[in-house]
């Protein structure tokens, strides 16, 4: 078998509902992207909406282009079902919002329940993030985000037992991530994963930290970490596959063009989206437009910035929630370590709207000065966040 066939996408399936929601969405995102100027915004925050008008343009071409390219490969038969049983049929509660996950036709709660803040240092104990977890499903949430490295894998151990109990298992679509390049490195991760999880097969599949320009060429290369995810897929241990990072969107770029030089694409891809973002070194201007083209899914994180966005005061934290809920991501990660949390992030699914011309112009302009240097996303500018850079061996 060829390489390129190989490691070649089976995630292609498009069901009508999933192509009609990707449209409705992308016309949503143009029509809340445009900006009237109906502030007096400083240069800085002309900047910043120029840029926003320009990244509204080129997101709603490479969608009009993604869903053309996807109804004619469907008119000529090409296109494989979807890998994985469908999970939409999970109970979905009226309280909660829900959106289709990109290509997949799975339906997933608007807001994701964040894994490592389960076992923050500091924060919840095992009894309450168990109980955290529970009361999230309960509330209609569906997307459980979690990592192999997350505090020494106690996030994890603490999801899989909150999981294994009262049928929760069913009513999640889970997701971990792992840190290795090499397909040795990667296996061992997903079976501790999995172990941890106490499950037989994860919903979703991340390669984590994407956060170097060699780490692509690392993760496809012979011998590399997608062969081991690719072979744990065919075995039934994974169905979907994604890739995240928070420091450069000149890398995630890199991801999906070495990604698409071997025949290959993502069904998802997790990136800092917030109130700050759309200012410096944007993934919002550089990889959404991107990642729509390529029909993979949106997965926002980063919302507070933990906590340096918050602490800035700029807005408040339901704008913070709100802001990227007004873009096309199929789902926006809140790291939730205690119920006041919860309620705040199901409040904000509840009162969200998208906002008006003035109402997103207004917000861009207050939030711009303090944007302008990367201070508060120091995932960008540091390496605060960056455990593979801390620990290297993660890599294999």
């Amino acid at each position: 078998m060829e390489r390129r066939d190989f490691i070649r996408t089976t995630a292609l399936g498009v069901a009508a509902a999933a192509v009609g929601a990707d449209v409705a969405r992308a016309t949503a995102a143009q029509d809340a992207g445009a900006t009237q100027g109906a502030a007096t915004p400083d240069a800085a925050g002309q900047h910043a909406l120029a840029g926003r008008e320009q990244s509204a343009a080129a997101q709603a071409g490479a969608s009009e282009a993604v869903i053309h390219a996807l109804m004619d490969q469907a008119q000529g038969g090409v296109l494989p079902a979807a890998s994985g049983l469908v999970t939409a049929s999970i109970a979905q509660n009226p309280e909660m919002k829900y959106r289709t996950l990109g290509r997949t036709g799975e339906r997933m709660s608007l807001v994701g329940l964040g894994g490592f803040h389960l076992a923050k240092p500091g924060g919840a104990t095992s009894e309450e993030a168990v109980r955290l977890v529970h009361a999230a499903i309960e509330a209609g949430i569906n997307f459980c985000d979690n990592c192999w490295d997350y505090n020494g894998g106690e996030s994890e151990v603490r999801l899989g037992r909150a999981l294994s109990q009262g049928g929760y298992r069913n009513r999640t679509f889970l997701m971990t991530k792992i840190d290795g390049r090499t397909a040795r490195a990667a296996t061992d991760q997903i079976e501790e994963s999995l172990r941890r999880l106490r499950t037989d097969h994860l919903d979703l599949l991340q390669f984590h930290e994407i956060i170097r320009m060699g780490d692509p060429k690392r993760v496809f290369a012979q011998g590399g970490a997608l062969e081991a995810v690719l072979r744990a897929r065919e075995q039934g241990k994974l169905r979907y596959i994604g890739f995240t990072g928070h420091k450069s969107p000149a890398i995630h770029r890199h991801m999906f063009e070495v990604a698409e030089a071997h025949g290959f694409r993502f069904d998802t891809v997790q990136m800092p989206l917030n109130v700050m973002d759309a200012h410096y070194d944007s993934f919002e201007q550089g990889v959404l437009p991107v990642a729509l083209a390529h029909g993979t899914a949106v997965l926002g994180m980063k919302t507070f910035g933990d906590p340096f966005i918050l602490d800035s005061g700029v807005a408040t934290p339901a704008e913070m929630l709100h802001y990227p809920m007004s873009l096309p991501v199929s789902i926006q990660v809140c790291g939730i370590d205690k119920p006041e949390i919860l309620a705040q992030a199901l409040d904000a699914v509840r009162s969200f709207v998208p906002p008006t011309d003035a109402e997103h112009t207004a917000l861009l302009w207050r939030t711009a000065a303090k944007a302008k240097d990367g201070s508060t996303e120091r995932y960008k500018v540091s390496d605060h966040f960056d455990g593979t850079v801390q620990n290297p061996h993660w890599l294999g």
